[in-house]
């Protein structure tokens, strides 16, 4: 999960508290910085968490020199893989050129691979669902990690949605359909939300927290992860999460406030600005 121009700015290197704006973590904390902000991300997957300080499932993880499936072009995708069907309508396929055209080979694979793990988990399942809708969902899920797309201080997911949305408007999507998309993308790092979700919305966040950090991998069968894997290679995928999140950290830090990205930044950028939730609730102006 990468963009094409990780770009990254060394604020904090010399142990000054300040963020890609110049504003210090004191300062943010006296505007009252975090204000209206929900708490539903402290109940963010532990995925996120786990990958931060840990490698994912070993098994999941594929050299990118073991010569296996050269980078799909989205107009010539596989019609099947692992037996999982790539749906072939016009706003399926835009909507896969258009996520491989902004995004680099690795980020590609991995929101294809988000869409056939989220199927074959729900297919387990019998689980009913509108195969188009997620389709669109998952490769367009991490437009917010593309630099072209970023804006100042939303959440990545936010950004993505908010692309998603622009986009398949331009494609005539009816209205409810693109909002059932935006919802997917907006909360696809909350699985504790998304699960509850209709079965669109929680296939995008199913299926890329398996793939991020392994979760409900032994639900995967071997020969079926295998094809998928062959198709949809890796790519150091782990290392290239790892320098998103960075990224995202130096460039845009108060985007990731009470976000798990922000652990990240904490461990790698000295004197990083942003408050935890400890320091908002302390922070808070009441005389107590």
């Amino acid at each position: 999960m990468s963009d094409k121009n990780n770009t990254e700015k060394r604020d904090g290197d010399n142990g000054r508290e300040y963020d890609g704006n110049g504003v210090s973590r004191r300062t943010a904390l006296g505007r009252g910085v975090g204000a209206g902000i929900g708490f539903a991300t402290i109940g963010l997957t532990s995925a996120f968490a786990t990958a931060v300080s840990a490698a994912p499932a070993a098994a999941a993880s594929r050299p990118a020199s073991a010569g296996r499936g050269a980078p799909q072009d989205a107009g010539s995708l596989p019609r099947t893989v692992a037996g999982i069907r790539i749906p072939r309508s016009e706003v399926a396929q835009k909507a896969a050129a258009f996520a491989q055209s902004a995004s680099s080979p690795t980020l590609f694979n991995h929101v294809m691979r988000t869409y056939l793990y989220g199927c074959v988990l729900f297919d387990q399942r019998g689980v009913s669902y509108d195969r188009e809708l997620v389709f669109v969902a998952a490769v367009l899920h991490d437009l917010g990690l593309v630099e072209a797309y970023q804006t100042p201080s939303e959440r990545f997911e936010v950004d993505g949605a908010d692309a998603a949305r622009r986009f398949l408007r331009e494609q005539r999507m009816p209205a409810a359909r693109v909002e059932v998309v935006w919802d997917a993308i907006a909360l696809h790092t909350n699985a504790g939300i998304a699960k509850r979700k209709r079965p669109e919305i929680a296939m995008v966040s199913v299926g890329s927290g398996l793939d991020f950090a392994g979760n409900d991998l032994q639900r995967i069968p071997s020969g079926t992860l295998e094809e998928i894997l062959d198709a949809f290679p890796r790519e150091g995928f782990k290392q290239n999460a790892v320098d998103t999140m960075l990224s995202l950290c130096r460039t845009k830090p108060m985007s990731v406030m009470m976000h798990p990205f922000a652990e990240v930044g904490r461990r790698h950028i000295p004197g990083f600005p942003v408050p935890t939730v400890e320091d908002l609730v302390l922070a808070a102006p009441f005389a107590e």
